[in-house]
């Protein structure tokens, strides 16, 4: 008797807890929720969270709740796909959003054109994710695309630091790759040479071979394209060395312990971001700081975990929604279309002025960057 009354608390308690229902419009979220870059998988859940939250404030979509559904990828390619499909076939997402890693959204991609789901990235960065060569094409991003962040980088190199000959270290994937070919592009657009290309992977614990090359090739800089653990690394082995050469990264060291993994000379790398709480807030930034401390506890701007991804993810919810109650329609392709044709919404980032068009799913572009460090745990803006 014990047991049955203690199920049945257990299952009042989910039922009051929120659990979906037929009749919700399901947003699912494929993202890294543990590992080395949990914090980005909770930036995003915060973003997309803080959004739905109002989206149902007012009563939802099309007269229905929104919820978010949401899968651990763990950073794995397989795992990811695995989640894409399972939300798709058995939750019947409405929606999908992508994480941090690239290789992991270059695998949903097919799936979500197959399936006719739109899929929008809010973190990952590789070109190909919205170029996938598929028409009509279901993929979408409000987030950096890497052609444009490798010009951003070597122009701040080059500006800030006056680099004439930067070194690359580039994780060991497709977002590798990705950045190898731009980054070897922006460098020749701005008449400068490229010391050299170093590979690392996720798994190592000592690049002072690597950037010893570097070094005795003339390397007056390094531009970093890999994640928190990576990137700690390379940082680390720079330090060993006593090598105080700048540093100018891609966004990825962003979305975990970067910090508290370096230490003291985790502010000397410069990364882009797509927004930043501190400063001037406009109405959404208002709106949206405020949900944050009162729903996670945020004292100031410096506080916010990871902004990038909770800015990217709150604003392509909306335009999600946008697209959703234009089309009076949860159906993918006239999601599509509507994400397609969306006018203008005044979002966090920015006011978006059609954002989309049939041959471009970039809601973002280079004048949206920005540059940052970290200041202890917290990300504070260096420039443009």
């Amino acid at each position: 008797m014990f047991l049955k009354s203690r199920i049945l608390l257990i299952a009042a308690g989910l039922a009051l807890s929120g659990a979906s229902t037929a009749q919700d419009i399901k947003i699912g979220l494929v993202a890294a929720l543990t590992g080395a870059s949990a914090q980005s998988g909770e930036a995003i859940t915060r973003g997309l969270t803080i959004a739905i939250d109002e989206l149902n404030a007012k009563g939802g979509l099309l007269g229905r709740k929104v919820v978010l559904v949401r899968r651990d990828d763990e950073s794995s390619p397989p795992k990811g796909l695995a989640a894409a499909r399972e939300l798709i076939s058995n939750e019947k997402v409405v929606g999908l959003f992508g994480g941090i890693d690239s290789p992991v959204s270059l695998a949903i991609v097919p799936v979500a054109n197959k399936e006719k789901v739109p899929f929008i990235g809010v973190w990952a960065a590789a070109t190909s994710i919205t170029k996938n060569g598929a028409k009509p094409n279901y993929v979408f991003r409000v987030s950096a695309q890497d052609d444009d962040v490798d010009v951003k980088l070597i122009k701040y190199a080059t500006a800030t630091y006056g680099v004439k000959k930067p070194g690359l270290v580039l994780i060991n994937n497709p977002w590798g790759e990705s950045n190898e070919k731009g980054l070897k592009a922006a460098a020749a657009a701005a008449g400068i040479g490229i010391a050299g290309i170093e590979k690392i992977e996720p798994t190592d614990v000592d690049m002072t071979a690597q950037l010893t090359r570097l070094k005795n090739a003339g390397a007056d800089a390094l531009i970093l394209v890999a994640n928190a653990a990576p990137g700690a690394q390379m940082m680390k082995a720079r330090e060993r060395m006593g090598w105080k050469v700048p540093v100018v990264s891609h966004w990825g060291i962003s979305g975990g312990r970067f910090d508290e993994l370096v230490g003291p000379t985790a502010g000397d790398a410069h990364f882009v971001q797509t927004y930043s709480f501190a400063g001037t807030l406009n109405d959404a930034g208002k709106r949206v700081y405020s949900a944050m401390q009162a729903k996670y506890g945020v004292k100031t701007p410096a506080d916010v975990l990871a902004p990038v991804g909770t800015a990217n993810a709150y604003d392509a919810m909306h335009l999600l929604a946008r697209a959703i109650t234009t089309a009076k329609s949860t159906d993918g392709e006239a999601v599509r279309k509507a994400m397609e044709s969306i006018d203008e919404y005044a979002g966090l980032i920015k006011t978006y002025k059609k954002p989309f068009g049939p041959d471009d799913h970039e809601g973002l572009g280079p004048d949206d960057y920005i540059m940052v460090k970290f200041d202890g745990p917290k990300i504070v803006p260096v420039g443009k």
